[in-house]
């Protein structure tokens, strides 16, 4: 294949990316837009193995049937409620693939005693570093989401000064491993430490931050395929990691936004720590929560004439999405208007809600971004809020000493009527009570999501 024919490729293959990345910005054109996007990669990896005459086919074509098997397996095994965990570990692959990638070149050079030209070494300590950090912090984000290690924010004494010094350590070992690259002892040092980073970066950040680390940690793996890019001297590798990157950075401002903190509050605040006292402590100087029955909603129901739904993280979990797509379609048939509130950070991904409400086949039309749904909550007659918490609390809005004051909210405590479908009183990730539970306009309604949903369906239905 000529130069000029790899460079056109190589340049198709950037395009669908970036079809496909536009089209993934609206739930209505996601599905194809991930299509366009794979048919990119697709052009991209057999534009490399043509032009770049690849020997060892049968390692390729077998490593082709391994991957499909693992991930069509995980694909159709993984429920959509548990997507934010895959979604991390296919980070961490993308970031551990890209580190052995740049390893076997850096091995390559030493073998035949060759020092890399260029910025060749330098792309390699980057694709190494970063590669390492996206491996572990990806492991350490799935366990958190997977609830096989605490959610909360993990802190010790004198661990922002531990940090900084590994910090500087990093820099020493990669300045020792670019300017002599054949000396391999700080290499692996060096892989040993962007392992150690990794999971040090990510332990102190708690589980309400999780949307912003994935986004973060996705950029990380772009970043570090745009490195290893630069190593095999791949356009279409540097132009995908770029995508990737650039796209995971914008994703992850958008979600700091969303919750009036910045990147480095997020990364290093320990956001989500118990206060001390208690995580819940002053809650019973609110007032008395009541609890209610489906049967008490559905009364209000009868009378109504709008609904706005409020997806949280306890749908996800009770996996309601399908149950709360019937009760969507009993109310419409009832003449009752509704329509979905979606929060950008509400559930532990970018885009969580929005997933789980497509499963379930909601009318993209019905799914309202907060900016545009919040003016029409106090013209709404019913607020049904599904297991969210800190993204519905009023204390952003008027508490300065809360830790989520100016974060912005879904303004559910302005409807006529709220419905807050929860398990218990327990705070959210932010570890603060919300006093939307104890507004006069609010009816608690206790219990599983999916089974509290199933029984307001019923009683909506025969009253």
């Amino acid at each position: 294949m000529s130069p000029t024919v790899l460079q056109i490729a190589y340049l198709l293959s950037a395009v669908l990316f970036i079809v496909g990345l536009k089209m993934l910005s609206s739930a209505r054109t996601a599905t194809r837009g991930n299509a366009i996007a794979a048919l990119g990669m697709g052009v991209a990896i057999v534009t490399t193995l043509i032009g770049q005459g690849v020997l060892g086919w049968e390692y390729i074509v077998g490593g082709v049937i391994l991957g499909s098997a693992i991930g069509a397996f995980a694909a159709l095994r993984v429920q959509m409620t548990s997507m934010p965990e895959m979604v991390a570990l296919l980070n961490g692959s993308g970031g551990v693939a890209s580190a052995l990638v740049a390893g076997a070149e850096l091995l390559s050079y030493a073998s035949r005693g060759e020092s890399p030209a260029g910025m060749v070494a330098t792309a390699i300590v980057l694709s190494t570093l970063i590669g390492g950090v996206t491996l572990t912090g990806s492991v350490i984000a799935f366990l958190k989401l997977a609830e096989k290690m605490p959610g909360q924010p993990i802190t010790y004494p004198g661990q922002q000064f531990v940090n900084a010094i590994i910090g500087l350590g990093v820099v020493a070992l990669c300045v020792m491993v670019a300017t002599s690259p054949l000396e391999l002892t700080p290499f692996w040092v060096l892989v040993g430490i962007a392992l150690l980073l990794g999971v040090l970066l990510v332990i102190p950040i708690g589980g309400a931050d999780m949307p912003v680390v994935i986004s973060l940690l996705n950029s990380y793996s772009g970043l570090a395929a745009c490195a290893t890019g630069f190593v095999l001297d791949n356009t279409g590798l540097v132009i995908g990691g770029s995508l990737v990157g650039a796209s995971g950075l914008i994703l992850t401002k958008i979600m700091c936004d969303a919750m009036n903190r910045s990147l480095g509050n997020v990364l290093f605040g320990a956001f989500g720590a118990a206060p001390e006292g208690g995580a819940a402590a002053g809650a019973g100087e609110q007032g008395t929560v009541k609890g209610y029955t489906p049967e008490d909603a559905a009364v209000i129901f009868s009378n109504a004439s709008s609904c706005i739904i409020v997806p949280g993280y306890g749908m996800a979990v009770a996996q309601a999405q399908h149950a709360v797509r019937e009760l969507a379609d009993l109310l419409e048939e009832k003449g009752i208007t509704c329509r979905f509130a979606i929060h950008p950070v509400a559930g532990r991904m970018p885009g969580h809600m929005n997933v789980l409400l497509a499963e379930a086949d909601v009318p993209y039309d019905k799914l309202i971004e907060m900016d545009e749904i919040n003016p029409e909550f106090p013209q709404t007659d019913v607020a049904l809020v599904l297991g969210a918490n800190d993204v519905v609390n009023p204390s952003a809005r008027s508490d300065e000493s809360s830790p989520i004051y100016g974060m912005p909210i879904l303004d559910v405590d302005r409807a006529q009527h709220v419905f807050v479908i929860k398990r218990s009183m327990n705070p959210g990730f932010a570890g603060v009570q919300n006093p939307l539970f104890f507004n006069e306009n609010t009816m608690m309604v206790f219990g599983d999501a999916k089974g509290v949903v199933l029984k307001l369906v019923s009683a909506v239905r025969e009253y």
